[in-house]
């Protein structure tokens, strides 16, 4: 599979991962669009949002957790942050392996800016 997160997650390629357990890895933005940028993935290869099934949503739940866990180390819990998952081109998306953007650090605003 010529998946980068895969790679990522097998230390094929070098990442500044911020965490880990059996299912979830997070990792510093190489290219942050906050002063706080992380991806969090699922260890499992899932494509898109489109391809969940099911049987991934506590996978999907502990990415969310992930999330919060992190802002709240982070220290910005409280104030707010961003958490966001882009679907397919038109989405955004460029890494065909879901993933969570965590930023945090500064005010955003809508749309996604």
């Amino acid at each position: 599979m010529d998946c980068l997160f895969c790679k990522i997650i097998n230390r094929e390629i070098p990442a500044d991962i911020v965490y880990e357990d059996e299912h979830v890895l997070a990792f510093n933005d190489i290219n942050p669009q906050a002063p706080t940028h992380m991806l969090i993935i699922p260890k499992t290869h899932i494509a898109t949002l489109n391809d969940l099934e099911e049987a991934d949503l506590a996978l999907v739940g502990r990415l969310q957790y992930t999330a919060a866990k992190l802002a709240k180390e982070a220290g910005f819990a409280e104030e707010g942050y961003r958490v966001l998952m882009n679907c397919n081109e038109k989405g955004g998306q460029t890494v065909y392996h879901i993933h969570m953007h965590l930023m945090g650090g500064r005010r955003f605003t809508w749309p996604a800016g």
